[in-house]
């Protein structure tokens, strides 16, 4: 197992989301992770104040798109985590990513799918993170990773700042047909038709209350392994997903969302397919609650995360 820290903070607008990875550290992970049976590298933590700003600094003369802010930083953060996930893929590790916001999906998934280009997507989150840069409302990159992967989408990524090495080599994509959303609840309006358009493969809230959690993860499993049950699979876990009754330090909060249990319960039902290859958590951010709502939602991280690497009830 590979850990490593991506503490991007650039792709929204709040301070503290880059303190996640260290916060998830000090409560003991590593030692965890160790008594789960684990050969764990730790690696340092990627070092995106200065990557990000030598990479802002180095083009001045290129402003920030608003569509796309701080694309210039995001950019560099990210093709320097693609690379690293990469390397460690090949090399037959696990990747572990402790985020940052979820922009840095977008370099874990361009690293995993240049390893591993059939990989599966699970992408747990409140939010589709499907908008690119001509129909967000915000510009705020953490919302794009996924739509910045969809090549009907996005067919040349060259045109924002910053993106530029998405499109050398080997430009990966994720196919529509290889993600699967659970939990989503907020929704922007282009999102929504995007997702109808590529026919994703969506579980809303909605479908969790309807068909509880277990039928939900069989069907998402179903759909990603039914063909071929050796395919890789990673699960990207925003923490926002979880209702703020249990997650209240977290950027884009919003009502209505997972319960402790189902929380878990998604990550130990991937794990127990065998299929799991690499996962991230992102946007715990302690500093957007008191004292008690910041441990208590990196603890929930650190619970997640130890399901994601096997621990379970029973």
């Amino acid at each position: 197992n590979n850990h490593f820290s991506a503490p991007m903070t650039y792709g929204q607008p709040f301070v503290g989301t880059d303190s996640g990875p260290s916060l998830l550290r000090e409560q003991g992970l590593l030692q965890d992770l160790s008594n789960l049976g684990w050969r764990v590298e730790d690696l340092p933590d990627l070092d995106f104040s200065a990557i990000c700003a030598q990479a802002g600094k180095a083009n001045p003369s290129v402003h920030s798109n608003p569509n796309a802010k701080h694309s210039l930083e995001v950019g560099a953060g990210t093709k320097a985590l693609a690379d690293l996930v990469e390397s460690k893929m090949k090399m037959g590790n696990f990747p572990l990513i402790l985020g940052g916001d979820h922009s840095i999906g977008l370099g874990s998934l361009a690293g995993i799918l240049r390893a591993k280009p059939g990989t599966g997507v699970i992408w747990v989150d409140a939010h589709a993170d499907l908008n690119i840069p001509g129909v967000s409302d915000s510009g705020n990159m953490h919302g794009m990773p996924l739509g910045l992967m969809m090549k009907e989408l996005m067919p040349d990524r060259s045109v924002v700042p910053g993106l530029e090495w998405l499109e050398e080599g080997t430009s990966p994509y994720l196919p529509p047909d290889s993600l699967v959303y659970v939990g989503l609840r907020d929704i922007d309006k282009a999102e929504r038709h995007f997702i109808r358009q590529l026919g994703i493969k969506t579980f809303t809230m909605y479908d969790i209350d309807h068909l509880g959690i277990g039928r939900v993860m069989d069907l998402a499993l179903e759909h990603l392994l039914g063909k071929n049950p050796d395919r890789p699979l990673h699960l990207s876990y925003d923490i926002d997903a979880v209702d703020p009754l249990h997650a209240p330090a977290t950027g884009t909060a919003v009502r209505g969302g997972l319960t402790w249990r189902e929380a878990h319960f998604v990550a130990e039902s991937v794990v127990k397919s065998g299929a799991l290859a690499s996962a991230e958590i992102v946007e715990v951010n302690a500093t957007l609650s008191d004292g008690q709502g910041a441990s208590q939602t990196v603890e929930l991280g650190h619970q997640i995360v130890n399901a994601l690497l096997g621990e379970v009830i029973l």
